[in-house]
């Protein structure tokens, strides 16, 4: 069956005016043109300045490339310079204090003193002891000369007595040779004497002779008989004398022999007391010298110019030899420690040019890298890593380079240890 479908008027009424065509007008078009133009020629111009601005940027990526491949450069470094600390070599009372902190001092300015009285007494007792010393050793000093002369004269006496000694033994047997010439003398005059009396005796008693001759025989062999006697006792005497003289002989040697094997062992001992005399001279002049450096020390100057700084030295105070008093530092020589990654020394060498910027002068000093560090500042450090727990991280890590400031620059007097740079170093042509 079909179906039928009814056609309905539309719910509006359409006007005479809705279907009139626009009319044309060549002015408002021509307006749209220029407008349509000008919004061209603004989207070429922005276009234009974006291309611009591209350019720009990438020539500065590329600058900034080339510039970075010659510098390197880091935020972690700091001015360093030499900190003296000054302290006292000998225990003392503070009388005076010269400086106080943040003050400038020249090298040999006075800084501290302590009390020298005690000081002073050691000296003088040092010098009394050097005195004493000296004395001693002028006193016997000449000993040895003289011991000298005394033991050559020693010598040369026990050689004369030596040979007096020789020629009473030569007398003593010439005498006992002379007497036992006389005892065989006598012996042959008494034995002629007695053989007269023997005779005699027989020619008396046949009346032969007279009884005063045979007196006279008989008187002769009595004196022919005591001669005999006293030539024997004369030659047991000479023998006696030239065993005494014999004896004065090796008394002689001995002596001799005694006079020569002392001599050089007195001299030895004579010249060892010296030698100890000597040294007890250069011991008190050390002490001396000791006494007067103590005397010294009581007066404490700068050792270098700078700026001081943790005073701690009080007047009044006791102090103990070694304790510090006073910190200087050391303004005059600085340079900057700069930790560089290890990624950035492939090219760094000493002798290189850097710009060192200081955050608190806000000005650029010029310098040059004098050393690259031994170690990193891991390895330096009193607890350095332990890499073999098996937990090992791989960090880069910083070595310090250290950068002399070139010196004649104007504000380098500005500048104090520990202040932050920022150093730049040229590493390539």
């Amino acid at each position: 069956m079909s179906q039928q479908y009814e056609i309905q008027e539309p719910p509006f009424e359409i006007e005479e005016s809705d279907l009139k065509l626009p009319r044309y007008e060549p002015e408002k078009f021509a307006n749209k043109d220029d407008e349509s133009g000008d919004d061209g020629r603004k989207r070429k111009r922005a276009l234009l300045i974006f291309g611009l601005v591209v350019l720009i940027g990438a020539a500065a990526g590329v600058f900034y490339w080339l510039h970075a491949r010659q510098f390197e450069e880091t935020d972690d470094a700091q001015v360093n310079g030499y900190l003296s600390p000054i302290g006292t070599r000998i225990d003392g009372t503070v009388i005076k204090v010269y400086v106080h902190d943040n003050q400038t001092v020249k090298a040999g300015d006075p800084l501290v003193d302590l009390d020298p009285s005690d000081n002073q007494v050691a000296l003088d007792q040092a010098l009394a002891q050097l005195t004493q010393a000296r004395g001693l050793l002028s006193s016997g000093r000449p000993d040895i000369p003289i011991i000298k002369v005394r033991n050559a004269s020693n010598i040369v006496s026990a050689r004369s007595e030596v040979a007096g000694a020789e020629a009473g033994v030569a007398t003593a047997e010439r005498d006992r040779d002379r007497a036992a010439a006389q005892v065989v003398q006598q012996q042959a005059a008494n034995a002629k004497a007695q053989s007269d009396l023997k005779r005699y005796s027989q020619l008396v008693q046949k009346q032969e002779i007279s009884k005063a001759e045979f007196d006279r025989y008989t008187s002769n062999a009595k004196q022919q008989a005591a001669g005999l006697a006293a030539a024997q006792s004369a030659l047991l005497a000479a023998k006696r004398t030239i065993d005494q003289r014999k004896a004065q002989l090796t008394q002689a040697q001995s002596k001799l022999q005694e006079s020569r094997e002392t001599a050089l062992p007195l001299l030895l001992v004579r010249r060892a007391a010296v030698q100890q005399e000597m040294g007890s001279v250069k011991a008190a002049e050390a002490k001396v010298e000791g006494a007067r450096l103590n005397l010294q020390y009581t007066k404490i100057v700068a050792p270098v110019a700078g700026i001081v700084m943790k005073r701690s030295a009080q007047v009044g105070a006791r102090v103990q030899a070694g304790q510090q008093l006073l910190t200087i530092a050391q303004i005059g020589d600085l340079w900057v420690t700069a930790n560089f990654k290890e990624t950035q020394l492939l090219h760094m060498r000493p002798g290189q040019r850097a710009t060192i910027h200081v955050d608190a002068l806000d000005r650029d000093f010029n310098g040059s890298v004098e050393a690259i560090g031994g170690s990193t500042g891991s390895v330096a450090s009193v607890l350095p890593p332990e890499n073999a727990t098996g937990n090992y991280v791989k960090v880069v890590q910083r070595i310090p380079v250290r950068i002399k400031l070139d010196r004649g620059q104007d504000g380098l007097n500005r500048l104090r240890p520990g202040m932050s740079v920022e150093p730049e170093v040229r590493v390539g042509n």
